[in-house]
């Protein structure tokens, strides 16, 4: 056998790394904890960015949670991050769970009124896989441009009781039809549902965070 014949074997192994993420306090002890996911190619400040605009957000503790897979954005340099890649998708979904874990055990270990999980693009496949992880269940989750992960069956959707969908009508790839799909799944899992179609491309604006602000207030008023 030549060395141009020769198999070559991929195989993977497990190995600690850090992550990191943003925390704003509430205004009041036990308020109730607002946790985001940025999307590809943005970081955790960018997230809190975006949080901050929901009207009355001082209310409740915000958190910005920083994916694991950093690279550096080309024109500016500036270091940003993704959540996975296609490439050992499975580990990587389960090395992300297991972080995004880590980080909401630490952000609970003061009682909190409500857990709502959000997240943006990309980042709104994470918001769903940990709610449908998390223990004790969140309070809701609140999505804009992004979809459910497939993996997610009815039984682990079920555990998340109200979510709230953004979807732009000019949004290239978070379509009117996968909207319709993602709706008909949660509401197939049990899971009270609300939508709201921006005016927008693939983007949260301002309209977005003022629903978002009914809807968080409406779950702190339980």
């Amino acid at each position: 056998m030549t060395d141009e014949t020769r198999p070559t074997v991929e195989h993977t192994i497990a190995t600690g790394t850090h992550g990191r993420y943003l925390v704003s306090p509430g205004t009041s002890l036990g308020a109730p904890l607002l946790v985001g996911f940025h999307g590809y190619g943005e970081t955790a400040e960018e997230e809190m960015t975006r949080l901050r605009t929901i009207p009355e957000i001082d209310r409740w503790a915000v958190a910005s949670i920083q994916g694991l897979h950093p690279f550096y954005r080309r024109r500016t340099n500036e270091v940003v991050a993704s959540w996975r890649t296609r490439q050992n998708r499975e580990l990587a979904i389960a090395d992300n769970i297991a972080y995004v874990s880590s980080v909401l055990n630490r952000l609970s270990e003061e009682p909190r009124a409500a857990v709502v999980l959000t997240g943006f693009s990309q980042g709104v496949a994470m918001a769903f896989r940990a709610a449908a992880a998390m223990s004790p269940t969140v309070a809701g989750v609140i999505a804009c441009g992004g979809d459910v992960p497939p993996e997610l069956d009815a039984h682990m959707l079920a555990r998340i009781p109200i979510a709230l969908i953004g979807q732009g009508a000019r949004d290239e790839w978070y379509t009117s039809d996968k909207r319709t799909a993602d709706e008909t799944r949660l509401r197939a899992a049990g899971v009270t549902v609300h939508s709201i179609v921006l005016d927008a491309g693939h983007e949260w604006t301002a309209k977005f965070s003022d629903a978002c602000a009914r809807f968080l207030q409406s779950i702190s008023s339980r």
